[in-house]
């Protein structure tokens, strides 16, 4: 029988599933976004039988959080991230998840760290926060703090960026309220909507967003100071979408926004 802990831990990988359930589901009424659908698919199968094993770990000698004590008891299940990536992910990706197969232990291990201790001044790195996230979340799962720096404007569990946001009802007198959605371990947090989550622009006249008859829910929130922006996906009126995943069907909108000049704060499931 299952102790209580680790009934919640396994919640994680069903978290996992619920997302590849959607993205499957998605990848049959969205033409368009279909390739990167299946493989958000794909991945996110990967990482729920990843975060099954971590959370059998973690039930049988919890985490500490410290990446650099805690990586050698998962790190070559890790790896089975980068073979899927290299299997069925997009050229590029699928090329460098191939190199970094033929890493050394120690230079994996040192890029996974790098990414970790890195803040906001770090390198994107796609590869090692699909790697690391089924561990993250289970840390947050088991209410166990990962050593990260925390910032201003970054998750208040795993200090990791928003890669994506909801807006859901309020109160009459607020409206709508802005959920960001942190790319490296699952978690939500509220914060303004008339403020911008790089730079903490407060001047509305500065903060457009913008919007497409053909993407209605989706909306991206711009900044004119620093040039960023996140992309927002309304579950006011429908609360079925997962944010993260329903993102990908309005690809063509953040193609739309590097155009323009913008960058994503963190990017998506489709890398961009």
């Amino acid at each position: 029988m299952k102790t209580a802990a680790a009934a919640k831990e396994s919640q994680v990988e069903s978290a996992f599933g619920r997302r590849a359930a959607r993205a499957r589901h998605l990848a049959g009424e969205a033409d368009s976004a279909r390739v990167p659908l299946l493989f958000a698919e794909g991945l996110y199968r990967a990482q729920a039988d990843f975060a099954g094993a971590l959370a059998a770990g973690h039930a049988a000698q919890p985490f500490s959080g410290h990446l650099d004590s805690d990586a050698g008891r998962f790190f070559e299940r890790a790896r089975e991230i980068l073979l899927f990536a290299g299997r069925e992910g997009p050229q590029a990706l699928a090329d460098e998840a191939r190199a970094r197969q033929k890493d050394t232990l120690e230079v994996a291990r040192t890029r996974l760290l790098v990414y970790w201790k890195g803040g906001q001044s770090r390198a994107e790195d796609y590869l090692s926060r699909a790697m690391l996230r089924p561990y993250v979340e289970v840390l947050r799962s088991a209410n166990v703090a990962p050593d990260r720096i925390h910032r201003r404007g970054q998750c208040p569990f795993c200090s990791g960026s928003p890669s994506i946001a909801a807006r859901r009802e309020g109160s009459e007198s607020e409206g709508a309220r802005r959920y960001l959605g942190c790319a490296l371990c699952g978690g939500e947090w509220l914060m303004g909507r008339i403020l911008c989550p790089a730079c903490f622009e407060e001047d509305p006249h500065k903060l457009p967003s913008f919007t497409s008859d053909r993407h209605p829910a989706a909306r991206i929130e711009a900044c004119e100071t620093c040039h960023r922006y996140v992309k927002s996906i309304d579950l006011s009126s429908d609360a079925r979408p997962i944010p993260e995943v329903d993102d990908l069907v309005s690809i063509a909108m953040d193609l739309w926004a590097v155009e323009q000049g913008y960058t994503r704060i963190e990017p998506g499931l489709a890398g961009v």
